[in-house]
């Protein structure tokens, strides 16, 4: 079974030039943005308009917005502030990944070359991770997922 080759990043921690240099090792073709809140100053170089023009000028990859991978507005902020344990977090992330049937109406061609994008500077403790497994097990372990740090 040949797999499909996708990775996540996130930008957190990182300068642009690791960002793009780890984005260009990996063959990034597609970054795929998974995060809720994509337009803010405190994203820096990784604020979507600005990113969309660095994937194009110094990769000659594609951004699309995933807003289907996104978390929920109050149940990231319940977590940020505490009030929501990570395993209870992930739990309620996975509840709604199914209750959106992501996997239905997702081209897993897609992926094929792409990136999830998040905040989180490592995968650990972020939703990218919990939704390149989720789909995995849905597409029947046709993804093969690397996290990019």
């Amino acid at each position: 079974m040949t797999k499909i080759a996708v990775s996540t990043i996130g930008f957190t921690n990182k300068s642009a030039e690791t960002f793009f240099k780890l984005l260009r090792t990996a063959n990034v073709r597609t970054m795929l943005d998974v995060r809720l809140n994509n337009t803010s100053q405190l994203a820096g170089f990784a604020k979507k308009t600005d990113l969309k023009f660095f994937l194009s000028e110094l990769l000659g990859a594609q951004y699309i917005e995933l807003p289907d991978l996104a978390p929920e507005g109050a149940m990231l902020k319940r977590y940020r502030a505490k009030e929501m344990t990570w395993d209870a977090y992930a739990q309620f992330y996975i509840d709604l990944l199914e209750r959106r049937r992501v996997e239905d109406h997702l081209d897993m061609s897609l992926f094929e070359g792409g990136c999830l994008l998040c905040s989180e500077d490592k995968p650990h403790h972020c939703h990218r991770r919990l939704a390149t497994e989720y789909l995995n097990a849905r597409w029947g372990g046709k993804l093969n997922v690397s996290h990019l740090f």
